[in-house]
């Protein structure tokens, strides 16, 4: 299998920019006239996942299902969200499973293969990992995408607002989160690919452009994993604050939009399909072209 870095940055020049679609299904948002109601048929989930899918393909580099979302509906809930990794990857598509894990020995190496590993497994291409109770949370994931070509983002500078709770205190004279960062950085030269970027990826919230910057200094290969823009508020420049200038815009990562472009305002109560396709389609549209025209400050 080849390098998921280099897949990743294959789809992001292939779309022409580096928008990716997070699928987090909320029951009252989803149009039930069109998919019918989540909460009573799994099968509507997974239709208006797939739904989602379709319209991201040639506009989306990534896919990102939340898992703990879909895990809300139930056992049902948490099959369709395999099927919806494996669709997603039969449209082209690569997936970052967002399941935030993180434990350490025997347990670890449980969520990888769950995440990672083919059936029973999700097989996707990365999953995000939480790395706050040690390295050694973060060895077999690192030891498993190497050998298969795949991915691990790791949180490191959140978009919450929560996230200055822990992740700002002081260590040895810098912030956690920048001491994170410096721990993870053994794993970047194994996860490399040809295109020069690491499979290793880092959670930088849009909403702090500023870390972001110092995070490109300490990680200067690693892609970004970047949430928090659009609904969360932040704008495309600070998204993209911690990317890097090339020929063809700024590259470095992927940024991911969900309630932006799978529910615009006023769709929730829509009956026709069409209109529905031709709504997600533009708000997507308009992200990726958002993201196509930042530039750094």
């Amino acid at each position: 299998m080849s390098n998921f870095a280099d897949r990743l940055m294959e789809a992001v020049e292939h779309t022409g920019a580096p928008l990716c679609v997070g699928i987090d299904p909320f029951a009252e948002l989803i149009p039930k006239a069109i998919f019918g109601d989540p909460r009573e048929d799994a099968v509507a989930l997974a239709r208006f996942a797939e739904a989602v899918i379709d319209q991201a393909a040639g506009l989306a580099a990534a896919i990102k299902p939340q898992l703990g979302l879909f895990e809300a509906f139930g056992p049902a809930g948490y099959g369709v969200a395999r099927d919806v990794c494996a669709y997603a990857r039969s449209q082209g598509l690569p997936v970052i499973l967002d399941a935030k894990r993180g434990d350490i020995g025997t347990t670890a190496e449980g969520y990888v293969r769950a995440s990672l590993g083919p059936s029973p497994g999700f097989d996707a291409d990365c999953v995000t990992v939480n790395p706050y109770m040690g390295a050694d949370t973060l060895a077999p994931f690192g030891a498993y995408a190497q050998a298969q070509g795949k991915g691990v983002a790791v949180l490191v500078r959140t978009s919450n607002p929560g996230a200055r709770d822990l992740q700002d205190l002081i260590v040895d004279g810098e912030p956690l989160w920048a001491r994170t960062a410096r721990m993870i950085a053994p794993l970047v030269e194994g996860l490399k690919g040809a295109s020069g970027w690491s499979g290793l990826m880092v959670v930088a919230g849009a909403t702090y452009p500023d870390e972001a910057r110092r995070l490109r200094a300490i990680l200067p290969d690693c892609l970004f994993l970047v949430p928090g823009y659009g609904a969360q508020g932040a704008g495309a420049a600070d998204a993209m604050a911690g990317f890097v200038a090339s020929p063809r815009g700024l590259r470095g990562g992927v940024v991911n939009s969900s309630r932006g472009v799978c529910y615009p305002p006023g769709l929730e109560n829509e009956t026709r399909i069409s209109v529905w396709k031709d709504q997600i389609q533009r708000a997507m549209q308009s992200a990726r072209d958002d993201l196509a025209g930042a530039s750094l400050s």
